[in-house]
Order: structure tokens, then C-alpha cells, then sequence
């Protein structure tokens, strides 16, 4: 995965099918991912999409009630979580 682009992780698969549905609609480039091991989540599938469409992702995980995990950014030390 590129630096240039973000981890969505989810605590249910349910919600991840419903994100990735949500954000294609939306046409964002999205990449559905296994869930790195260093991430602790209940969903083995994660959601990578280019960083710079951050904050279009925010809002429709915002207005949609889209349940996450975390979102997260690669370190040279791993993942990291992000605000």
C-alpha cells in the first residue's frame, strides 16, 4: 500500500461492504485490503483510499452512521490511528 493513501478498518464486515458501497457511489478510488495484523479490528477487510480524499471520506462515514474501527495512516513504524 502507498503512502499516499489511508486504512479504514472495521469491527464488522457488514459495515465494511456498506462503506465500500457508500464510497464508490461517491466515485472515490477505493481498494478493498485485508486488515493489516498490527490493526486490532473484527473485520478482516479494511478500505484503502487516496489521502487526499480524506475529508469527502469523513463526511459520508459522518452522515451515512458508518461504524469504524479507526482510520489509519502507514508509518515506517506501522500503522498509526488518525483523527
Amino acid at each position: 500500500m502507498a503512502t499516499d493513501t489511508l486504512l479504514i478498518a472495521f469491527d464488522s464486515t457488514q459495515q465494511a461492504l456498506r462503506a465500500e458501497m457508500l464510497l464508490e457511489y461517491a466515485d472515490i478510488e477505493i481498494d478493498i485490503c485485508p486488515t493489516p495484523k498490527e490493526i486490532t479490528a473484527g473485520c478482516a477487510l479494511s478500505i484503502a483510499f487516496p489521502v487526499e480524499e480524506l475529508p469527502q471520506v469523513k463526511s459520508i462515514i459522518a452522515s451515512e452512521n458508518v461504524e469504524i474501527r479507526g482510520m489509519f495512516e502507514r508509518t515506517p513504524a506501522g500503522y498509526e490511528e488518525i483523527e
